[in-house]
C-alpha cells in the first residue's frame, strides 16, 4: 500500500518502463488473489496546483482511502478520510484550496424516479486546520447538490466558482417548494461562500447551458427545445451566434477557442449522422469548421479560463496536439519518454513545467508520475495495483477482423501472462455504453480473467466510438442484431486464427455489455457455455419507460432513444427477458441495488423470467452499489462471483 510521502525520485529514462518491486511477488498470475484486480486502485485522481507547488490525490494509506495533499518537498499538508466516498474528481482552485467532487445515491421517492445520483462540490483548504465547506451549503434556498460545474475563474473579486443550482421557493405558508427543477447558474465566492445568481433557469420545455469566460462573465448561452430539438446559441449581448434543429438534440457548446474570443460548438447532421464541430467569434460572424476530418479522442481546456488548449488525436496510441508550441514540446518529450506504455497527460502547472502523467498497458497495471521538465526528472507517485507486477500483466493487443457484412472491426485481445497462446478458452467481454470503446490499456476485469488462463476479447462492435461518427451511427437500430453478431464474428475470427477454442467460450459484460451477454444466450444459440450480466438491460421497453420517467417525460430523450433502439415493434424480439424461454446456457445476474442508470428491476425481471421457464440461473445482489461499481467491497464481490461462475461452466483447464 502507498505510504504517505514515500515517493521515489528517478530519471525520465528509468521511468519509461515503470517496474513494481519484485519482492514476494507470485511466480504465476493465478497466484495473485482476485482482490488485487477488484480492489479500487491504490492511487487515483492525481492533480497539481497552478504553481506546481502542491499535488493532491486519492490514495490508500494503511488500508484507508484518503485525500492527500503534499507540498513540493513531499511533506503531507493534509490527510482527509475518503472512506466510503464516491470521488468523482479533484482539482486545485488556487494554491491554497481544492475542489473535491463527489456523488451519492439518494432516495427521491415522489420525484420522477425513485433514486438519483446527485453530485456535491466541496472546497477543502490544503492545510490540515482548514474547514471543508460545500459550495452551496445546507441552505433552504437550494437542493443539496450541484447540477453542473461551469468553471473556476480568478476574477477581480478573487477565486469564484460557477455551478448549476436547483432553487426552492418560500411559500406563504412558511414552507419551501421546488421552483422549477431546472438549474440556475450561481457564482460562489470560494473564500467567503457568498452566492450570487448569475443566470436564470431555462424556460419550461427547454434545456440550458452556459459558458463562463476568464473574467467570470456569462459569455454564451445555449438553449435546446424539448419539443422539436431546435437550438440557439446567444452571446452576452443576446445576439444569436448559431441556431439549428435536430429532433434528437445533437448540438451543444464545447468551450472557448484558443484565445477566448470565439466559441466552439458541435452539431449533428440529422440526415448523415455526422457530428461536425464549428468555431465562431463571440462577437458574431461566420462559423467555420473546426478540426474537420480529425479523429479527436479527447480535448484539453485551460482549467481557469475555459480556453481550448489542444486535443488527443485518436489512434492505436493517442497523439497529443497542442496549440502552444511550448506545450507541444513538453507533450512530445513526455510521450517519447513513456513510449512503451499508453500515456495520459492528466494535469499540469500553469507554466506547463510540471505535468502529472498516468501510464498503463503492456507490463504496466497503472502508474502515476510527476514529470518536472526544468529538473529533467520524474517522480514516481505510486502504482495503482502494486500487487500485479509487470510480468504478471497479460499481453494486450489490437485484433482486426471483419463482420459478416464485410464491415472492418477491431477489438482488444488480452492473453494469459506467460502462458499458452493457442486454442485458449475465451471470454467475450463487450463494453458498456454502447457508445464507448475499448483501447489497448490495462483493464482490471479482462486481466483478472486472463490471470485464470482465459483469452479475453473486447470487441469494438459497430456503434462504438473508436472510429468516425458514421461507424457510431451504424449501431442505431442494431441492438440484438448486427451489434450482437459483430461480437460473435470476433469469436469466429479468433477461432479461425487458432487463438481460441470456440467450443469453450462464455460472454460477460456490464451495462450494455450485460445486455449483450444476455442476448448471446437468448437471441443467439450454440455459441456460449455461460453468460454473466452485471447491471445489464434485459427488457428494452422497460429501459425506455424508466429513462422516460427519470428524464421527466422528455420528448427529446424519447426521440433520441427511439432512434437508437429501433422500432417498438422489434423490442420483444430483442429483449432477453421476453426471450428467456430460449436461453441455452446458464446465466449469472449481478446488479447493484442503487443503480440509477439501469435500474435493479431489469435483473429482477430477468430472474423471474428465467425461473418461470425453468432455466438455470444465479443472482447476486450488490447492496449499496451503483452502476459504476464504485465500492471496493462490492466490486470484489462481483469479480469473485463472475470468475467462479465462468470457471464452473467453462473451466480453463
Amino acid at each position: 500500500m502507498l505510504r504517505a510521502a514515500c515517493l521515489v525520485l528517478t530519471s525520465l529514462a528509468f521511468l519509461a518502463s515503470p517496474v513494481q518491486a519484485a519482492d514476494s511477488k507470485p511466480s504465476v498470475a493465478a497466484d495473485i488473489p482476485l482482490d488485487a484486480y477488484g480492489e479500487l486502485p491504490e492511487i487515483t485522481d492525481v492533480t497539481i496546483s497552478p504553481s506546481g507547488g502542491h499535488t493532491a490525490m486519492i490514495a490508500t494509506v494503511d488500508g484507508t482511502r484518503e485525500l492527500l495533499v503534499l507540498d513540493q518537498n513531499n511533506v503531507v499538508q493534509r490527510r482527509t478520510s475518503a472512506n466510503g466516498i464516491k470521488v468523482r474528481g479533484l482539482r486545485f482552485i488556487s494554491d491554497s484550496a481544492i475542489l473535491f467532487q463527489t456523488s451519492a445515491t439518494v432516495d427521491a421517492r415522489g420525484f420522477s424516479a425513485d433514486k438519483y445520483e446527485l453530485s456535491q462540490a466541496i472546497v477543502i483548504p490544503i492545510t490540515g486546520d482548514g474547514i471543508a465547506r460545500s459550495v452551496l451549503g445546507k441552505s433552504r434556498r437550494f437542493v443539496n447538490a450541484v447540477f453542473g460545474n461551469y468553471g473556476i475563474r480568478h476574477t477581480d473579486k478573487g477565486w469564484q466558482g460557477y455551478f448549476g443550482a436547483v432553487e426552492y421557493r418560500h411559500t406563504l405558508g412558511g414552507g419551501y417548494v421546488m421552483e422549477s427543477g431546472r438549474p440556475a447558474l450561481y457564482q460562489v465566492d470560494l473564500s467567503t461562500f457568498d452566492r450570487t445568481r448569475e443566470a436564470t433557469p431555462a424556460e419550461n420545455g427547454f434545456y440550458r447551458d452556459w459558458l463562463v469566460d476568464a473574467s467570470g462573465n456569462v459569455a454564451a448561452t445555449f438553449d435546446l427545445a424539448d419539443n422539436n430539438g431546435g437550438w440557439t446559441i446567444r452571446n452576452a449581448d443576446g445576439t444569436v451566434l448559431a441556431r439549428g434543429s435536430n429532433p434528437d438534440g445533437g448540438a451543444g457548446m464545447l468551450g472557448f477557442g484558443a484565445l477566448g474570443k470565439s466559441l466552439i460548438y458541435e452539431m449533428d447532421d440529422p440526415k448523415s449522422g455526422e457530428v461536425d464541430w464549428y468555431q465562431i467569434p463571440l462577437a458574431g460572424g461566420e462559423a467555420k469548421p473546426f478540426l474537420p476530418d480529425v479523429e479527436v479522442e479527447r480535448t484539453y481546456w485551460d482549467p481557469t479560463t475555459g480556453d481550448f488548449l489542444g486535443y488527443l488525436k485518436g489512434g492505436a496510441k493517442g497523439v497529443p496536439v497542442f496549440v502552444s508550441p511550448d506545450h507541444q514540446r513538453v507533450a512530445d518529450i513526455v510521450r517519447s519518454a513513456f513510449d512503451e506504455s499508453q500515456v495520459q497527460l492528466v494535469a499540469w502547472s500553469d507554466d506547463f513545467s510540471r505535468v502529472i502523467v498516468r501510464t498503463d498497458g503492456n507490463g504496466d497495471s497503472g502508474s502515476w508520475m510527476l514529470v518536472d521538465l526544468k529538473k529533467q526528472s520524474a517522480e514516481l507517485l505510486g502504482f495503482e495495483r502494486p500487487a500485479i507486477a509487470r510480468q504478471m500483466v497479460g499481453p494486450i493487443s489490437v485484433f482486426d477482423y471483419k463482420a459478416q457484412d464485410g464491415l472492418a472491426l477491431d477489438g482488444i485481445l488480452t492473453l494469459p501472462p506467460g502462458g499458452a497462446k493457442k486454442n485458449l478458452p475465451v471470454i467475450l467481454l463487450p463494453h458498456g455504453g454502447p457508445h464507448s470503446q475499448d483501447t489497448e490499456r490495462f483493464d482490471w476485469w479482462a486481466q483478472a480473467f486472463a490471470s485464470r488462463g482465459y483469452a479475453v476479447f473486447q470487441p469494438n462492435f459497430r456503434g462504438s466510438t473508436n472510429r468516425d461518427a458514421a461507424f457510431e451511427r451504424a449501431g442505431y437500430g442494431e441492438w440484438g442484431k448486427k451489434m450482437q453478431t459483430d461480437i460473435s464474428d470476433g469469436l469466429a475470427a479468433l477461432a479461425a486464427e487458432g487463438i481460441v477454442d470456440p467450443k469453450r467460450a462464455c460472454i460477460v459484460g456490464a451495462s450494455y455489455g450485460g445486455y449483450a451477454a444476455l442476448a448471446g444466450v437468448t437471441l443467439q444459440h450454440g455459441l456460449y457455455r455461460c453468460a454473466v450480466s452485471v447491471g445489464g438491460v434485459s427488457d428494452i421497453g422497460l429501459l425506455y419507460q424508466s429513462e422516460s420517467i427519470s428524464s421527466g417525460d422528455s420528448r427529446l430523450i424519447k426521440r433520441s432513444r427511439l432512434s437508437e433502439l429501433g422500432p417498438k415493434s422489434d423490442w420483444d424480439a430483442i429483449s432477453p427477458r421476453e426471450q428467456a424461454a430460449h436461453a441455452d446456457a446458464p446465466i449469472l445476474l449481478i446488479h447493484g441495488k442503487d443503480d440509477t442508470v439501469v435500474p435493479f428491476v431489469q435483473s429482477e425481471k430477468m430472474a423471474d423470467a428465467l425461473k418461470d421457464n425453468h432455466k438455470p440461473y444465479e443472482m447476486v445482489v450488490l447492496d449499496g452499489e451503483d452502476h459504476w461499481l464504485s465500492s471496493s467491497d462490492t466490486r470484489k464481490q462481483m469479480l469473485k462471483a463472475a470468475v467462479a461462475f465462468v470457471e464452473k461452466y467453462n473451466p480453463s483447464n
